[in-house]
């Protein structure tokens, strides 16, 4: 005996078998027990969801020998002839190859002849959107005023291409992708009922796999039970097994990407890429699970009260290695390297490249409290232009430079600022010297003229550093709102919860009651789950979680908002002194430079 592949042999034969589709057995249910049965039905839908399956329910609930209803007996003749396709009454059209007028015709004579067996002829065009322009305007007459004793089922996957007249006269009815339950839960029940044991990590990869779709489910499913020859009191349906045949990669694979991207560590990115290299994996499938973990770090950091699957990735402690931020951002260029695979040299070169571009980029952080921007890593460290204000002179002595922190890594407290030592007025030079690199670079042709003032001489630099943090210490409360700062920036407080912390203005903190007030503008960050998580966050340093609350009352600047102060006015000076620099007004002055508009940028020595 032959052997029936599991899409035929498990295809639904009654209404209440099918999966996923309730808003379409509801409508036919009905219509089928009320006796208001249109006489052109339009079923559209992806490949595999149940569209010719439908249609083939609903011919046999129309000529079932016991009567017209929604539950036909399925055991009369005309329902064994329509399960095994040799019913006469029930007509099916494959569109795709019968796309001409004289096939339409043919369709069209033959509707005027009663049924020769049932009770209703029922015509099935598969894939209609394919008949010709001619074939449409042949069969429109036809499928709007058919012959008493005939139906029309239409099935198309893309029911854009169907002339509006064609859509006007059938009752159109979307049928949806299954999500990946629905697929897991029918391949469940299929492998009991065959008596085939299965891992669960094999069945919810096919699951994923589908798409969508439960035939292309269940032909997966054939073709794993081929490779990994699971058979009925056999051997087992095993994950690993699955996984080579569909070329994924274990998820565990994933998460060592992620963490060595999270430390920075190129060497063991390169290595862990390497290892993936023997599996002969999918790229772009890869890159598929990359998105999908970073999408569930990021619900973890921003909505912490959700539930989230872990999956092979350690979530929470990469939440809380990582930056918000930082997540936003190799999310996009995951997605950007997955579109771009098929441009690269081969597969690994375009997934190295896209891994290596999440370890050269990183945003900047600049007082951290602005939106982060893009920026390469090298060029943040020290290859930017700097100004006229805070460019060294030529014969200093080089200074030493601390290593960069790991640019990966959630916020942490900043040390004091070290006050910077004097240096003294450079001597004039004896002629007219060339312009500086760095100010060369600054100015620009702009559409936005500058005033020509007459050269000055030039000022002594005034630099403005950020406002010192003050040092907290634990258990010692909050004695006013420097101290409410320092507490702030040396919590492990991230995302939306650190936003809150940083936006309240300090008011008293007293016997665990700590008052806090915010702007109206900021209202709507005092949610009880922020406010719970800020106060579990100050337990450490005060001893117990004190109890907050905002009143209404002046209070001291927040720390937002002395970030934003200090970044002001360290722009200002940076402009000041850019402009009032001699060989900056030189070139205004004697060859027409225009300065480009917001292109004077304070240099950040750290």
């Amino acid at each position: 005996m032959s052997y029936l592949v599991l899409a035929r042999k498990w295809r639904p034969k009654r209404f209440a078998e099918l999966v996923g589709q309730e808003h379409v057995v509801r409508a036919l249910t009905n219509a089928l027990d009320s006796g208001r049965v249109h006489h052109a039905f339009l079923f559209t839908g992806t490949r595999g969801v149940g569209k010719t399956t439908i249609a083939r329910i609903f011919a046999k609930s129309l000529n079932c020998e016991r009567g017209t209803s929604a539950e036909p007996c399925g055991e009369c003749g005309s329902c064994r002839d329509i399960d095994s396709g040799r019913f006469i009454d029930l007509l099916e059209i494959d569109a795709a190859s019968n796309t001409g007028v004289d096939d339409v015709r043919e369709v069209i004579d033959n509707a005027q002849y009663m049924p020769s067996r049932g009770r209703v002829k029922v015509y099935l065009i598969d894939e209609v959107h394919m008949l010709s322009k001619s074939a449409f305007n042949a069969l429109l007459k036809t499928l709007e005023e058919p012959p008493g004793h005939v139906k029309f089922l239409l099935a198309t996957t893309d029911p854009q291409k169907l002339p509006v007249t064609v859509l006007s006269r059938c009752l159109q009815f979307n049928l949806k992708r299954l999500d990946e339950q629905q697929i897991n839960g029918q391949m469940t029940r299929i492998l009991e009922a065959e008596g085939i044991a299965a891992e669960a990590g094999a069945i919810r990869q096919l699951s994923k796999a589908a798409d969508g779709s439960l035939r292309d489910g269940l032909s997966l499913l054939d073709q794993a039970i081929a490779y990994t020859g699971a058979s009925a009191g056999g051997s087992t349906l095993g994950d690993a097994g699955v996984a080579t045949m569909l070329g994924t990669v274990d998820r565990t694979r994933v998460g060592a990407l992620l963490s060595s991207l999270a430390e920075g560590d190129g060497e063991r990115l390169l290595a862990e890429v390497a290892v993936l290299a023997e599996f002969s994996p999918d790229w772009g499938s890869v890159l598929e699970a990359f998105s999908d973990a970073l999408h569930r770090i990021q619900v973890r950091q921003l909505v912490p009260e959700a539930q989230v699957e872990a999956d092979g990735v350690d979530v929470d402690a990469l939440a809380a290695q990582l930056r918000p931020e930082v997540v936003q951002l190799w999310y996009q260029m995951a997605l950007n390297g997955r579109r771009d695979l098929a441009l690269a040299p081969s597969p690994r070169a375009g997934f190295e490249m896209s891994v290596l571009r999440m370890l050269a980029f990183r945003p900047d952080d600049g007082d951290g409290a602005r939106a982060p921007s893009a920026q390469p890593a090298q060029a943040v460290r020290g290859a930017a232009p700097r100004s006229a204000a805070t460019a060294a002179p030529a014969d200093a002595a080089p200074r030493e430079r601390t290593p960069p922190p790991n640019p990966f890594a959630a916020e942490q407290p900043k040390p004091p600022a070290a006050a910077a030592p004097a240096r003294p007025a450079p001597a004039p030079a004896p002629a007219p010297a060339p312009a500086p690199a760095p100010i060369e670079a600054a100015i620009a042709p702009a559409p936005i003229a500058v005033a020509r003032p007459a050269p000055v001489a030039a000022p002594v630099p005034t630099v403005v550093s950020p406002p010192a943090e003050v040092a907290f210490v634990h258990g010692a409360g909050i004695a006013d709102a420097d101290a409410w700062h320092a507490m702030v920036a040396a919590t492990s407080l991230r995302g939306p919860a650190r936003m809150l912390a940083e936006h309240a203005g300090f008011v008293s903190y007293s016997e665990g009651v700590l008052s806090l007030s915010l702007a109206p503008v900021d209202d709507h960050l005092r949610s009880n789950a922020l406010v719970e998580l800020m106060a579990e966050a100050l337990a450490p340093a005060l001893g117990a979680a004190p109890q907050v609350r905002f009143v209404e009352a002046r209070s001291a600047e927040s720390l937002h908002q002395r970030n934003e102060r200090s970044r002001d006015e360290r722009q200002a000076a940076a402009e000041a002194t850019f402009m009032s620099d001699p060989d900056v007004q030189r070139l205004i002055s004697q060859h027409g430079a225009k300065v480009v508009p917001d292109s004077i940028r304070p240099y950040d020595e750290k």
